[in-house]
């Protein structure tokens, strides 16, 4: 047991803690304005599968192509924080719905339906929207 927590203390030396800290703080406040920020500017129906979505229809190709390389490098950034955040202070699935909203793959709309359906989930943030006046989230399935 000794030997263990002698690699342990190698690998979590002061500096190691100290940055840890400082990402989790950064990560906290960060989340605490970025969320809300995202999530109130939703429309009520993102969230619905009877609504196609589309991603900047009215732009250039290449445009297209560059926004759908950031919001993709995004998401898998908010998914990764979201996932740490799960174990450290911060609104972790929250930022993991955030991040799968942004990600693109197979089975997207499948996920978030799940992690927004969830009745504690669902109620935090239409109580976010109800606070900034805005009309709550609608969560549906295929027709």
């Amino acid at each position: 047991m000794d030997a263990l927590l002698a690699q342990v203390e190698a690998v979590l030396t002061k500096e190691v803690l100290i940055g840890l800290t400082i990402a989790s703080v950064v990560f906290f406040v960060g989340t605490l304005i970025a969320i809300p920020f995202i999530l109130v500017r939703l429309p009520p129906h993102y969230f619905d599968e009877r609504h196609p979505r589309v991603w900047m229809p009215d732009h250039p190709p290449g445009l297209r192509l560059l926004g759908f390389i950031v919001k993709n490098a995004v998401g898998a950034v908010f998914l990764a924080v979201g996932i740490v955040l799960l174990f450290l202070p911060g609104q972790g699935v929250l930022t993991i719905l955030l991040g799968v909203s942004l990600l693109d793959f197979p089975g997207k709309r499948y996920v978030e339906r799940k992690i927004i359906g969830q009745p504690t989930v669902l109620r935090a943030v239409n109580a976010l929207r109800a606070k900034y006046e805005k009309p709550p989230l609608i969560v549906a399935g295929d027709p």
